[in-house]
Order: C-alpha cells, then sequence, then structure tokens
C-alpha cells in the first residue's frame, strides 16, 4: 500500500501516477521544450524522479528529446491523445444538458445557439417560470449585429463565414442606424464593437435593442478559441447585465467550464 494514495486521507489513486500525470499536465502547459531542471522546478520533484518518469514517457512515445539542447518536449503519442480528446468533445449536447441548471440558478430564461448557414440559430429554449413576452423559438435565426447571441459569435466565431453576414447587415444597417444605437455601421465600428465585447467577456443588448427585453451572451470555446455555441440570457431587468451581477458572473462560469479554452473573461 506503500504507493496508495488512500493514506492521506483520498479515495483512491496511486502516487506515483499522480506525480507522472502531474509532470505530463506541466508539460503541456508549457509554450515549447524544458530542460530537466526546470521540470523539477516546475513539477517541484527531485531532478532523479523526474528523470525516471521522462525515460518511461520517452519509451512509450509520449515525450521526446530535443537534438543538441537536451530539453523534453511532448512527442507524438501526447499529440495522439489529445487529438483523439478532441475529437470526443461534443460541446452543444454537454452544454445542451446543463442548460436547466443554469435557468434555475439565474432564473432567467436560457437558449443555447450554434452558426448554421442562415447564421447565429437558436436550438435549445429553456424558460424560465415567469416567461419573457417574445416572438424567438427554436429554429430562430438572430441577427449577428444587433443581437447578444450574435455578437458572441462576431467576438469569437471563425472570421470567414461570418463576412458575407457582416457585409449584408451592414448594409441595412446604414439605412436605419437606429438598430445598434452602440455602433457605428462601418468595418471599423463591427472590430471596435468585438473588441469590447471580448474584454469584457460577454455580449450584452438592452431595450433598446429589443423592446421590454435585455440579453446577455458568453460562447463556449473550442481548443482554438472559437464559439463552437453560443449560451444567452434574456430577462427584463437591466440592472442583471452589469459586469458584476450575478447573472453575467454565472453565465461566463458557466461557459468557462464547458469551454476547452480558458478564454474568455
Amino acid at each position: 500500500m506503500a504507493e496508495s494514495s488512500m493514506g492521506n486521507g483520498q479515495s483512491g489513486g496511486i502516487q506515483s501516477l499522480d506525480a507522472a500525470l502531474r509532470l505530463l499536465l506541466v508539460m503541456a502547459g508549457r509554450s515549447g521544450p524544458a530542460s530537466l531542471s526546470e521540470l523539477a522546478r516546475d513539477c517541484e520533484m527531485q531532478p532523479s524522479k523526474v528523470h525516471r518518469y521522462l525515460a518511461s514517457f520517452h519509451r512509450a512515445g509520449l515525450v521526446e528529446q530535443a537534438g543538441r539542447s537536451g530539453k523534453y518536449d511532448l512527442g507524438p503519442a501526447a499529440v495522439s491523445l489529445g487529438l483523439s480528446a478532441i475529437a470526443r468533445l461534443d460541446f452543444v449536447n454537454r452544454t445542451s444538458d446543463l442548460l436547466p441548471e443554469l435557468r434555475e440558478e439565474t432564473g432567467l430564461t436560457v437558449l443555447l445557439s450554434v452558426w448554421g448557414n442562415a447564421g447565429a440559430t437558436v436550438i435549445r429554449w429553456e424558460r424560465a417560470e415567469s416567461p419573457t413576452v417574445t416572438s424567438m423559438g427554436l429554429g430562430t435565426t438572430l441577427p449577428l449585429l444587433s443581437s447578444a447571441t450574435g455578437r458572441a459569435f462576431l467576438a469569437w466565431g471563425p472570421q470567414a463565414p461570418l463576412k458575407p453576414t457582416i457585409e449584408s447587415e451592414l448594409r441595412r444597417l446604414r439605412r436605419n442606424k437606429a438598430l445598434v444605437p452602440d455602433m457605428t455601421p462601418t468595418l471599423r465600428g463591427v472590430g471596435e464593437v468585438a473588441a469590447r465585447i471580448r474584454d469584457l467577456g460577454y455580449a450584452s443588448v438592452e431595450g433598446k435593442f429589443i423592446p421590454g427585453l435585455v440579453a446577455m451572451a458568453a460562447p463556449i470555446l473550442d481548443w482554438q478559441s472559437e464559439a463552437q455555441a453560443v449560451v444567452t440570457l434574456i430577462g427584463t431587468d437591466p440592472a442583471v447585465l452589469n459586469p458584476q451581477s450575478t447573472e453575467v458572473t454565472k453565465l461566463i462560469a458557466f461557459c468557462k467550464a464547458l469551454s476547452f479554452a480558458n478564454e474568455p473573461g
């Protein structure tokens, strides 16, 4: 039982394996190769112990050693593991299953959207106990530049698919600037809005956009820090849009927990 971590009050596990996995995670968190002494320092282990783990990892293909520098980096087997994990991630279904919890925690209506052929499309809707009066529902396509959901895709979505929609909506908004009271309807204005949203960590629109309603939205990010989906909260009280509000805090934490990347916020 010397190798078991049960003696430390944990329910199970092997201490030596825990230490080895910690070493791999430290390597994964670095931006490039590292020396034995650097890894030992970061893992708070003796260099001799780290060296033994590295030797085993090297035999398994999880670690490779650079030429003259002798530094260690993740190997092809580690890359294969990472790609397999990525392939198994299902951002949409994982998020969808947890939407009722977010609705209960915030008391607000929650919707989940993905970017489809027609734009930001609602695919799941969890209504609050006090439902909001709106014509939105499943399958609704939301505007990119004048909705919280669309703006979250604007800030974090893959940019190439957004270009035709941006150009189309800008033409419409130039004819009616009142639809976007906080934005100059130009490409520069679009860029400024996207940057502001990324700095805040969420997008929001108030009653000037949707009479009587307010909305906030944050992304579920993949390994490229791009939005695979967007979660939106809808209510009637403008106070919930405050960056320090409980609702904003819970929305951002919810989306971060389900994202592969650690952005936004």
